[in-house]
């Protein structure tokens, strides 16, 4: 039996739920039920929860609903407006005999049943979740009103704190630097090997060494050192069986440490000495498989087939292997050198004579090469096996001389400076090796310089009667040089600032590898202002023309970007061969007026 006067316990239910608690709005118990669920339902979820105080909400008491009270909204609402997650509207549910308090003493309407299958539920899924997503805001904004100021306080800083550090701590980390080297030069600014041995200060600069006028003559000034008994004491010192080489003084450049000094001390780069590596690959790609290279091919811009000369391009070859200190015992191209001179051993006749195919003009050119070549590599190696051949070939070319004192194209009969000079260098390079040439044959190579000099001995020409020549003068100077005059002496003084005039610098607009190869030795030897301003050119120029693709990456093209003045003689391998021949000079052989073992000190003398 309900009470007349108080509220139903459906109404408590709604003040309960009202977010101004009990105060009861205008109208009957219906119109506060319409006012909350019109509020419900504009509100988003949480925002209910937000609205309530938790301190000034009484708790509601228990109560009890009837099971037809749970129908009464299911029984009442049309077909069809069911929401759901959304609360019926309990508005709808009361007609007009309704809206009004219900009379004193009359009980509460019998609600229908409702039918099966027909929803009969007021609160849904999508309501018990929001009610869970209420509370938990609820939970938190209890939670954030709750907090002390200072912990609050304490999570701002250490946010504030964290970005600081972020901003400041990143340029303090240690960081770093990859520097790469990268050996692209210009002209006049050349990367070098910065040391104390490149010859750059002025507390290295020396004053020419003139030879004093009261020392006795020498027969062989540039033969190897002598043998040197090895003495036991006591069996302290140990022994090997394999005899050490002894290199002839003028090629103790090519040895691993000193080549390295000598490249630092007179100007070479990592750029020159790549270039000589990829010259060197391209020569052992054309190698035959008997051992020999050919004028021809198998490369492009070879000489025509009449004019083939295998000897001469085996030689030339083994030379450019040797300048760079490879043998047929060490070396990355041991194997292409062991099979060159197994071959080119094999074309020497009894008389010591190398010459047997090509041009008639080509025999004393081809056995000058030979003789560079053999006396080099046995005096690199002290092999036995090149020492009676070199001397044969000596021999021959020493009978071979012409009266004149020079050499040509045949044996002992005229003279021109271009084949004398190749086969002075032969007969030098025997020196080197200790094989002794007799002295009257140098004598008379000065006196047939003497013929082909013109302006007192500075300049010269090809034969007596020509016009000297840039090339026919550096061939002369580089043979005065070898035999004996001064580095002061004013002949080569003036026959050097020649060769140095700008017009007369490396010039590939009009190619002439033969004389460039002749100036370069010529002012090695000369150092100085001279040796400057040659190799200032010659280091960046040659390499820079070099072949860097295709199947002639490596050589020197004959014909590009002009045409060499011997392209049509000598071919792409003869062009190759005398480049490498320059940028190898910085070791190839030492300077003729510099003791370089003072000037580069141990590093030299015991080279790693």
């Amino acid at each position: 039996m309900t009470s007349t006067n108080g509220p139903s316990p459906a109404d408590f239910q709604n003040d309960q739920m009202h977010p101004h608690g009990s105060e009861k709005a205008s109208g009957s118990g219906g119109g506060r039920s319409e006012q909350y669920q019109s509020e419900s339902i504009g509100r988003e979820p949480g925002q209910l929860a937000r609205g309530l105080n938790p301190r000034r909400m009484p708790e509601p008491p228990p109560a009890t609903v009837s099971p037809g009270m749970a129908l009464s909204s299911a029984a009442s609402e049309p077909r069809g407006s069911t929401r759901p997650g959304v609360p019926p509207d309990f508005s709808r549910m009361r007609g007009p005999a309704t809206q009004g308090a219900r009379p004193q003493g009359s009980a509460p309407p019998i609600q229908p049943t409702a039918k099966r299958g027909q929803r009969a539920t007021v609160s849904t899924q999508g309501e018990e979740n929001n009610g869970e997503t209420q509370e938990e805001e609820a939970w938190l904004d209890r939670l954030l009103l709750g907090a002390p100021p200072w912990l609050i306080s304490a999570i701002v800083h250490s946010v504030l704190l964290l970005i600081l550090a972020l901003l400041i701590l990143p340029p303090l980390r240690r960081t770093t630097v990859e520097l790469e080297t990268v050996w692209a030069e210009s002209l006049g600014e050349q990367l070098e090997v910065d040391t104390f041995l490149a010859g750059t200060g002025h507390e290295l600069e020396q004053e020419p060494v003139l030879t004093p006028e009261d020392l006795l003559p020498v027969e062989d000034p540039f033969a190897a050192p002598p043998d040197v008994p090895v003495t036991a004491y006591a069996g302290t010192h140990a022994t090997s069986l394999t005899e050490a080489p002894q290199i002839g003084l003028a090629l103790a450049g090519r040895e691993e440490g000193m080549k390295k000094a000598l490249l630092a001390a007179y100007g070479g780069t990592a750029t020159t000495e790549a270039a000589v590596m990829r010259g060197l690959q391209w020569l052992a790609r054309q190698q035959a498989r008997d051992g020999s290279w050919s004028l021809c091919g198998p490369y492009s811009n070879g000489v025509r087939p009449d004019w083939e000369n295998k000897v001469a391009a085996t030689a030339m070859a083994l030379i450019a292997f040797q300048g760079a200190g490879m043998t047929h015992r060490r070396g990355q191209f041991r194997p292409h050198v062991e099979r060159g001179w197994k071959w080119l051993l094999s074309q020497q006749d009894e008389n010591g004579n190398f010459f047997s195919e090509g041009p008639f003009n080509h025999r004393f050119y081809t056995n000058g090469l030979c003789g560079i070549a053999l006396c080099e590599i046995y005096g690199m190696t002290r092999d036995e096996t090149f020492r009676e051949p070199a001397e044969r070939l000596i021999r021959y070319l020493v009978e071979s001389q012409s009266p004149e004192g020079g050499w040509r194209y045949s044996p002992q009969a005229d003279s021109d400076l271009s084949v004398t000079g190749w086969v002075l260098m032969a007969l030098q390079s025997a020196r080197m090796a200790g094989l002794n040439p007799p002295g009257d044959t140098f004598r008379k190579i000065e006196r047939f310089l003497d013929r082909v000099a013109l302006d007192g001995g500075a300049r010269y020409s090809y034969q007596r009667g020509d016009e000297p020549t840039p090339a026919m003068t550096a061939e002369g100077l580089l043979c005065r040089q070898y035999l004996g005059w001064a580095r002061n002496d004013p002949r080569l003084l003036q026959g050097v600032a020649y060769l140095t005039q700008p017009e007369n610098l490396i010039d590939y607009q009009n190619p002439n590898v033969y004389y460039w190869y002749y100036a370069t030795q010529v002012c090695h030897h000369m150092e100085g202002e001279a040796w400057r301003k040659w190799n200032e050119r010659m280091r960046q120029a040659v390499p820079a023309h070099q072949v860097t693709s295709g199947p002639e990456a490596g050589s020197w093209d004959p014909m590009k970007p002009f045409p060499d003045t011997w392209a049509e003689h000598g071919g792409r391998l003869y062009v190759t061969c005398l480049s490498i021949y320059m940028l190898e000079v910085y070791y190839r052989h030492l300077p003729l007026y510099t003791n370089v073992f003072t000037l580069l000190g141990a590093e030299a003398q015991n080279p790693r």
